[in-house]
């Protein structure tokens, strides 16, 4: 399916809502829009399999440029707006984008790459202003045709890792081969009898559309005839009012969120009818037991929690019943057979912690222009068996569950540490609004336990506050996992989606030179 199927049969219905405005984006809109951008980007010279790339905040042009993409053959690469200009001009050149489309909210980085990006051969800007070095894209939409292009071989997205452990990776798959009218999105057929998406379908998509899930997600309600709700930025009391005033049925969420709305005070959490809401997916990161459990109790059993990755490789599903008779699994594989296996690449028995990696026909995508990547992501025997560097354990009845990233483990005085089991025994005290925990350099042990504290607002950090929190996690905690120390900070290095970029917290404190 895809929004010409809608257009022709619901036209009027809203494909996308911007939910602090109400803004809507209908089916024929969306149809006609993204015909119109996918001639314009046909006229300018791009053919099946090159790029596109899109620098904009959350809006209504997101999916007229995903969807130009889809019935084009192309390739879109969604930006990370916040990034430097530097930053995105390396993306920008990595995926070999032809075209760029930008918001005007973001004419300083659209302008600052134009010297560095010379393979784009078109450059349209939607927004308030004028952006200098790019055409109109009303403009550009009004001059071309608004018949569809003869063939619409269906494109794909080439999304960029979120660089929690260094500089982001682009993810590129092959394209499907297939037209966009007649060959549907396998992803839709995974997930859409899963948590049942429809027409009936009221999406709330509270994350940056730069990411791969919400990108998708959208894309999976439009081929269904549902309606995306896109907030520009995640507020929590915002996105409770959103299910209220939308009635939100379906809903993508990531453990930080959950954090969030789980700390406002009681009066705003219980201010908003929330019974429309029928299934919360959540997904990104691990999300702590104890956050869960809560989530739960507030909002009955309808949690679906997935596991996968950018790349792909894999998918492991859980819904609430079953986590609550496996607390803190990720489920079961769903897409791929589950391996777990040791640095040498043997596979390990059952209840030992190990690297996770997902056994499929052949490895489906690789990183683009760097093969050493590609290879260090493949099991050392079996090339089909992929990992994106997550470590866990499978129980007695094969549900997962993650440990944390490989990357992130500390060996402190030859002991396993894994900061994901600290910082979950952290997240819900009063005193703190957000944690990180790391190894830094240790003459004698290696690396030592550092925890890095956001305080709650109108919480000091203090020495006091940093015994208080040791103390607390003592009562929990093996003494070896207890942090040496606690850094007080005002904010953390998070990505939009809630991941920790802690190699940026790493460089605080680098190893000593000889």
């Amino acid at each position: 399916m895809y929004p010409g199927k809608f257009a022709a049969t619901i036209p009027d219905k809203a494909a996308v809502v911007m939910s602090d405005t109400g803004a809507v984006l209908t089916y024929a809109e969306l149809d006609e829009r993204s015909i119109r951008l996918s001639r314009a980007l046909h006229d300018a010279g791009l053919r099946p399999g090159d790029a596109v790339a899109l620098i904009t905040e959350n809006s209504l042009r997101n999916y007229e440029v995903f969807w130009a993409a889809m019935r084009s053959g192309l390739y879109l690469t969604a930006v990370n707006q916040n990034l430097t200009p530097s930053e995105v001009s390396y993306i920008v050149r990595d995926c070999g984008a032809k075209a760029v489309v930008a918001s005007s909210r973001y004419a300083a980085t659209a302008t600052a790459i134009l010297a560095d990006t010379p393979g784009v051969d078109l450059r349209l800007s939607f927004g308030d202003t004028a952006v200098e070095g790019h055409d109109d894209y009303a403009a550009a939409l009004a001059a071309a045709s608004p018949e569809p292009l003869p063939e619409q071989p269906r494109g794909r997205d080439m999304l960029y890792s979120s660089g929690t452990t260094g500089v982001p990776k682009g993810i590129r798959a092959p394209l499907p081969g297939v037209s966009v009218v007649e060959g549907g999105d396998p992803l839709i057929g995974l997930f859409g009898p899963l948590y049942g998406f429809g027409d009936d379908t009221v999406y709330l998509s509270p994350a940056p559309l730069y990411h791969a899930a919400p990108l998708r997600f959208g894309g999976m309600i439009h081929q269904v005839g549902g309606t995306v709700v896109v907030m520009p930025k995640f507020e929590p009391a915002a996105a409770l009012a959103a299910i209220e005033r939308y009635s939100v049925t379906h809903s993508q969420w990531v453990p930080t969120m959950f954090v969030r709305m789980l700390k406002l005070p009681e009066d705003v959490r219980t201010a908003h009818d929330l019974s429309s809401h029928r299934v919360a997916v959540h997904a990104a990161a691990p999300c702590p037991v104890e956050v869960k459990q809560r989530m739960i109790e507030w909002w009955g059993p309808i949690l679906q929690e997935y596991y996968a990755a950018t790349e792909a490789i894999g998918v492991t599903v859980i819904d609430s019943p079953t986590w609550l008779q496996h607390p803190g699994s990720v489920g079961k594989a769903l897409l791929g057979v589950l391996h777990i296996c040791a640095d040498d690449g043997s596979e390990l028995p059952t209840g030992e912690v190990g690297l996770v990696y997902f056994e499929r026909e052949v490895l489906p995508f690789a990183y683009h222009n760097d093969p050493d990547k590609t290879r260090g992501a493949q099991h050392p025997e079996h090339p089909n068996w992929g990992t994106t560097g997550d470590v866990g354990y499978l129980d007695e009845e094969g549900f997962l569950h993650l440990t944390d990233r490989k990357a992130f483990m500390i060996i402190s005085g030859g002991v396993n540490i894994y900061p994901q089991e600290i910082e979950n025994a952290l997240t819900l005290h009063p005193a703190v609004f957000d944690l990180a925990v790391i190894g830094i350099p240790d003459e004698e042990m290696g690396e030592q336990v550092k925890a890095f504290v956001q305080p709650a607002p109108g919480v000091t950090g203090s020495p006091e506050l940093e015994a208080e929190l040791l103390a607390f996690l003592r009562t929990t905690l093996a003494g070896y996992k207890v942090p040496r120390s606690i850094e007080f900070v005002d904010t953390l290095p998070r990505t939009e989606t809630g991941k920790l970029q802690k190699h940026k917290l790493r460089d605080r404190h680098p190893a000593p030179t000889a």
